[in-house]
């Protein structure tokens, strides 16, 4: 073996930084996961509790931290909304998470690199 290919390969700090560096994004992956999920339980909870409402009914929303006052009607399709938009990001994370796990996997068995379970 030439002294060229062996600078080619990576060292094992290499290898072991690559994969650190993978799973701390996909546990930063999974973690924003998490937190979407709390905010499509809360926004799923609040649609359940003004659902049954009269639609003249006064309602308050937090938006971007000043408490406003609106009626049900006006509030439901927003809140609505936003779940919509935090469903189609958690779907994009899953699939983006899934993809990164794969790779890692991927990396995991060409490079050679064991996780030990202490």
């Amino acid at each position: 073996m030439s002294s060229a290919a062996a600078a080619a390969q990576p060292s094992n700090q290499q290898l072991l930084a690559t994969f650190q560096a993978m799973k701390q994004e996909l546990n930063g992956i999974a973690s924003k996961i998490g937190e979407l999920e709390m905010d499509r339980d809360e926004h799923q909870l609040v649609i359940d509790t003004i659902s049954g409402m009269s639609g003249d009914r006064k309602c308050f929303r937090l938006v971007g931290g000043i408490l406003v006052e609106r009626t049900v009607k006006d509030v439901l399709p927003l809140v609505k909304g936003n779940q919509q938009g935090i469903n189609t990001t958690l779907q994009q994370l899953l699939a983006t998470y899934k993809k990164k796990e794969e790779a890692m996997v991927a990396f995991q068995k060409e490079s050679g690199v064991k996780i030990s379970q202490v």
